[in-house]
C-alpha cells in the first residue's frame, strides 16, 4: 500500500475540516508593525505551517547530505550477475560442492 499517500490524504482531510469549520471564524493578527482585521483562522494556520515547513527544511538537507556522504560508493552499487569475483567471498556458493561457506563472525552452536 502506498501509505505515505495515505498519510497525505489523511492531514490534508483533516487540514480540509479545519478550513471548513471556522470559514465564520475570524481575528485579527498583529506583527508588530502592522495589523491586520478580520483574518479568517484557517489563513493563519496555512501560514503558520508554511512558515513552519520552510525553517526545517535546511534541517532536512543537511540531514539528508550527510547520511548520503556516509554511505561508501560500494554500498550504493548493486552487484552484477556475471561479476567474476563472486567466488571468493565469504556466504557465497563454492565451485566444486554448491555448499555456502560461514562468514567468519559467525559462531556455530552446532544446532540446524
Amino acid at each position: 500500500m502506498p501509505w505515505r499517500l495515505i498519510q497525505f490524504i489523511a492531514i490534508f482531510a483533516v487540514f480540509l475540516l479545519f478550513i471548513v469549520f471556522n470559514l465564520d471564524n475570524r481575528s485579527d493578527i498583529s506583527l508588530g508593525f502592522t495589523k491586520f482585521n478580520d483574518v479568517p483562522v484557517f489563513i493563519t494556520a496555512f501560514f503558520a505551517f508554511i512558515v513552519g515547513m520552510t525553517l526545517t527544511l535546511p534541517s532536512i538537507v543537511r540531514l539528508w547530505l550527510r547520511t548520503r556522504r556516509s554511505v561508501p560508493p560500494e554500498a550504493k552499487k548493486p552487484e552484477k550477475k556475471g561479476d567474476k569475483k563472486r567466488g571468493d567471498k565469504k556466504g557465497s556458493p563454492d565451485a566444486d560442492t554448491g555448499e555456502t561457506q560461514a562468514p567468519a563472525n559467525l559462531k556455530d552452536y552446532g544446532i540446524d
